[in-house]
């Protein structure tokens, strides 16, 4: 029997992009049902994929491999109390399905009897051929050859491993992966939720589920109101998701959006990517991340012996890693802080002030214009962080 996926899992199973099945499905060349995709229709667009190759055995094949091993399983596989919440919620689905099944089989022999008795009564040609057209159509069914949906069976088995959020109103969708919480797999996935601490403290992740299941993977102190319990709010630093949920959640949408921030980070490393340009990795605390869009900039502070030196930098890192952050920078005497940093001045572990961010530089959601990107030298730095981004968000074909 054919089952109907979203695009997003459809994708995520054929190991595709989503916008090159919408552009399929815009061209007529595979069917849509109110945004859901036949798993048959997927399967005969598709007739010589392997799912072994695409993608969708990766993790599976990954836990064999690595043996169970601690990181694969906190990474890969639920912990055990999602993963039994999981097996449980698709086995009432199981229990649907054989009730109603059930349910079938009554009418069918109902109507069976009913067609027996009338041709006792009164035979006729039509009584006759209806019997034995449900004869030969269950015989049919019963007897069918039919090859296994390997779409539909491999869409059950990663609904175990991962499961899939659908974001209003902006009708976005992520999958949440293992036991990683709703805010990053958002983040993860490239969208701009709004969020603070990303530790249950601030609140500001505060989103209502509208449908579905979330369990909470630690404890926070920020506390709900009974009111804003009773409407289905949550916070989706601190939970998981169960099972496939629909949440209404605020998103930025430009950089208007986004706050003024000042984050203290650490230097993790300075490395030279060549004799004039050096790459610069701050790490920000857990729970004071920064918040920014691809292709925004920030500025940099340290503080010396003759004062604080500041420069402001693109980053080069994409914001669904909002811990670590990354720059290109060149050596420039009219700089200190470059020339501070290139002067060994800057160690691992050595504070930088971070305010920001900053800048119009970002992708427009709204625009449906091909992207093209050309960028020399430390320009390469902001396209970096784009192109991770629409990589990200599944804006791109490749």
């Amino acid at each position: 029997m054919a089952q109907l996926l979203t695009v997003s899992r459809a994708a995520h199973l054929i190991g595709v992009t989503r916008a090159s099945l919408q552009k399929q499905i815009g061209a007529g060349e595979l069917p849509s049902f109110d945004g859901m995709i036949s798993s048959e229709d997927l399967t005969r667009l598709f007739p010589d994929v392997r799912l072994e190759d695409t993608g969708a055995f990766e993790r599976i094949t990954k836990i064999k491999e690595e043996s169970f091993g601690r990181r694969v399983r906190e990474r890969v596989l639920p912990n055990q109390d999602i993963l039994a919440q999981r097996l449980a919620a698709q086995s009432e689905e199981l229990e649907d399905v054989r009730r109603h099944l059930a349910h079938y089989h009554d009418l069918i022999e109902a109507l069976r009897e009913r067609i027996d008795f009338m041709a006792g009564g009164s035979p006729s040609e039509q009584l006759l051929m209806l019997s034995s057209f449900l004869d030969d159509g269950l015989a049919g069914v019963l007897g069918s050859d039919e090859p296994v949906d390997s779409v539909a069976v491999m869409d059950d088995m990663l609904r175990v491993v991962s499961a899939n959020v659908t974001v209003r109103p902006s009708g976005r969708e992520f999958f949440v992966e293992g036991s990683e919480t709703v805010l990053k797999a958002a983040l993860r996935a490239g969208l701009a939720p709004s969020y603070g601490c990303g530790n249950g403290n601030c609140g500001l992740c505060k989103a209502r589920v509208v449908s579905g299941k979330l369990r909470q993977t630690h404890h926070t102190d920020y506390p709900l109101s009974e009111a804003e319990r009773a409407q289905g709010y949550a916070l989706l630093c601190s939970h998981t998701a169960v099972s496939d949920i629909v949440i209404e959640m605020l998103e930025a949408n430009s950089p208007e959006d986004i706050p003024e921030q000042h984050v203290i980070a650490k230097v993790r490393s300075a490395t030279p990517l060549d004799a004039e340009v050096m790459l610069l990795h701050l790490q920000s605390p857990r729970t004071n991340r920064l918040r920014f869009l691809a292709g925004q900039s920030v500025t940099l502070g340290v503080t010396g012996s003759s004062g604080e030196f500041r420069a402001e930098y693109p980053l080069a890192s994409c914001p669904c890693d909002d811990r670590n952050l990354l720059f290109h920078i060149r050596s420039d005497a009219g700089d200190e802080f470059a020339s501070r940093l290139f002067a060994g001045a800057l160690k691992a572990g050595d504070a930088v002030n971070v305010w920001g961010p900053w800048g119009d530089f970002v992708l427009r959601k709204d625009s449906t214009r091909p992207i093209a990107f050309l960028a020399c030298d430390t320009g390469f730095a902001p396209m970096k962080s784009l192109i991770e981004h629409a990589t990200a968000i599944d804006a791109t074909d490749t």
